[in-house]
């Protein structure tokens, strides 16, 4: 009854206002669309993306689970590794797929914020002058303690970009 109460209660706040604070009361300022409180360990955990060929809005982020990596999709149709290894076991991604084998993804299970859309995507932010503030960890290698595949946060130690493919973190800074 609770997950029901806080989904119709997501759902209700989506369709009120163009902005969502999630764990906060309010975002930051008149520019973000989605912002997430930063008081807690958790991160943003991505789809797992099983056939992404006919995936082609720019920007998308994803988890590809044909090479567990995490990846963005660029001008050009190119998709953007977030998550390198080496090739070693050690470092290639690992994810449980259980969870959406054999389910079906319902054509209307999708959440917009901001102008309605026809882009397809499980959330689409569709904003042109507001961003989404990913959920802010202190050294989240160290601090997340059972990170999920697909998992992104801000780093506020390194000030950087924190992707987790299931094995390794990686790290990204302009």
């Amino acid at each position: 009854m609770k997950k029901i109460i806080t989904i119709l209660t997501f759902t209700i706040a989506i369709s009120l206002q163009a902005q969502i604070a999630i764990g906060k009361e309010d975002v930051s300022n008149k520019s973000v669309s989605l912002e997430f409180a930063d008081t807690e360990n958790r991160g943003l955990i991505l789809p797992y993306v099983e056939d992404k060929s006919e995936i082609t809005e720019e920007g998308t982020i994803i988890y590809d689970i044909e090479d567990h990596k995490i990846k963005y999709l660029k001008d050009g149709g190119v998709w953007v590794n977030l998550s390198e290894d080496d090739g070693t076991e050690e470092t290639i991604g690992q994810a449980n797929l259980s969870i959406q084998t054999g389910k079906t993804e319902e054509d209307d299970s999708k959440v917009g914020i901001g102008e309605p859309t026809e882009t397809d995507g499980i959330l689409v932010l569709e904003d042109d002058d507001k961003a989404m503030v990913l959920p802010k960890v202190a050294s989240p290698h160290e601090n997340i303690l059972s990170p999920a595949p697909g998992m992104m946060v801000y780093d506020t130690e390194a000030k950087q970009l924190a992707v987790f493919n299931g094995k390794v973190w990686s790290f990204w800074k302009p």
